[in-house]
């Protein structure tokens, strides 16, 4: 092993191998699973944010509603307590993506995502939720000469079509400003469309708003099967069955109990460290005084962001896919994609020299072609799905469970009239192929990456099919 390397190395020595959101002395007890039979109105599968918000929004639009919702493991553990905590306005992954698929809808989009957020915003101050929420924005630094033109395209282009209030392009001394890197070039800063928080917290936050509803939760209970029953469905668990008017399906990156739809996602495994608290001179090295959430623009990127006890969250950059779509726990830790991320950040942030990662942590991502979430029925409109978020749940999943709420109601919405929700990404073509093609298009966008941004044949050609993949 090279010098650097070692010194990388001995940075990781003492990190966990937990998702440090998770290692938390607050994290509330398990509920029981469920032993026997329900009966419900609505059915909720999944424990993460994707079915927490459909619980909650249920019986906030019909307190008499009955509600039950069933997780595998423990509310939390998967995607939504492992997360960044960059809750976004967005629910097209960015401007860029929206405006290529949907254009004529962008501007409802938009508006719907900022209505998103405030609402999402609002719901942490009425219940009480303490998960250090901060509406703190977002940059989009450039670490290369290519990447800063696309940030003042980018910024153009939202000028034309009006969605620039509290946007603000950042030269290079005005972002690091901000935040002082060497390696940063400029920025794009989204003052109003991100907030941070802690992703953990907000998954139990809502979790003890069910419960106060009267939401029925029980943990470690695995849906095992989905059919029709009657003029409703049920699902079956290990010790009982669960029969309800209407199910929502909220298990994204876990294969879906509608099997039609498995083949529109795929998983991806993202990794992330997480410092030791830095010291007010390390602090102070830094400038981070803002708090902001921040995201590199190559194709490959890392986010990061600062926490309330002032630790470094760092992540992203290697998106593994493994043969044959397969969520396994080998796959949750990676030590040479946490090597190559140590090595990452101190390229980034020379200054902290001698920091040590205190946490190293991975898990699967739904991801689709689209980048953005699909929707759906089933069972005679008896059932309803909303999945491939794509690492952009945090905030979208409340969307998504309303859309899920909409369709199960058989209600015309302006949520439901957008073609976003009308039709579906193109699905994942089987194995071989999907392996096959899914290392070619990463091995090009490293390629893009090295070479000022310019996009092969075969990028070209996934951009033309409405295809793609993203870390």
């Amino acid at each position: 092993m090279a010098p650097a390397a070692m010194t990388f190395a001995s940075s990781l020595s003492d990190a966990q191998p937990v998702p440090f959101w998770l290692e938390d002395p607050g994290k509330p007890a398990a509920l029981p699973a469920l032993t026997g039979d329900e009966k419900t109105d609505l059915l909720v599968v999944g424990g993460g944010y994707s079915g927490l918000w459909t619980a909650l929004l249920a019986k906030e639009r019909d307190p008499q509603r009955d509600v039950v919702l069933i997780e595998g493991r423990e509310v939390g553990w998967a995607a939504s307590g492992r997360n960044g905590g960059f809750c976004a306005a967005s629910l097209t992954h960015g401007l860029g993506n929206g405006l290529a698929r949907w254009p004529d809808d962008m501007a409802r989009l938009e508006e719907l995502g900022a209505r998103n957020l405030d609402a999402i915003e609002a719901a942490v101050a009425a219940y009480g939720i303490d998960c250090d929420f901060e509406r703190t924005g977002e940059i989009d630094v450039a670490t290369e000469p290519h990447q800063l033109e696309e940030l003042h395209e980018m910024y153009e282009e939202a000028g034309r079509l009006g969605f620039t209030e509290g946007m603000e392009l950042l030269d290079r001394d005005a972002v690091r400003a901000q935040v002082d890197s060497p390696t940063f070039l400029g920025g794009l800063w989204d003052r109003d469309g991100v907030a941070m928080l802690n992703p953990a917290k907000l998954a139990w936050g809502l979790k003890q708003a069910c419960l106060d509803l009267g939401v029925r939760i029980y943990e470690n209970t695995r849906a095992l099967e989905l059919a029709s029953s009657g003029a409703g469905a049920a699902v079956r668990t290990a010790y009982g069955r669960v029969h309800a008017r209407r199910v929502a399906l909220g298990t994204n990156v876990f294969p879906s109990l509608v099997k039609r739809v498995r083949p529109y996602t795929v998983p991806v495994y993202d990794y992330a460290l997480m410092t030791e608290p830095l010291s007010p001179a390390q602090l102070e090295s830094i400038g981070w005084r803002n708090r902001q959430g921040l995201g590199d623009s190559a194709n490959q990127f890392h986010y990061f962001r600062i926490t309330a006890d002032h630790r470094i969250l760092w992540g992203g950059y290697d998106a593994i896919y493994p043969f044959g779509g397969k969520v396994t726990a080998e796959m949750d830790h990676r030590p040479e994609t946490y090597l190559k991320l140590a090595g990452q950040f101190f390229a980034c942030f020379p200054q902290l020299e001698g920091l040590r990662f205190s946490h190293a942590w991975g898990g699967a991502i739904d991801t689709c072609s689209r980048f953005s979430a699909f929707f759906g029925t089933a069972h005679g409109g008896k059932v309803a799905y909303a999945a491939g978020y794509t690492g952009l749940g945090v905030g979208a999943t409340r969307f998504g469970a309303e859309v899920m709420l909409d369709l199960l109601a058989g209600e015309r919405t302006e949520r439901t009239e957008l073609e976003m929700v009308r039709k579906k990404p193109l699905p994942f073509p089987p194995e071989p192929v999907a392996w096959a093609g899914i290392g070619i298009t990463k091995w090009s966008l490293a390629r893009a990456d090295a070479q000022g941004g310019r996009r092969n044949l075969w990028l070209r050609a996934m951009d033309r099919l409405g295809l793609g993949f993203d870390s």
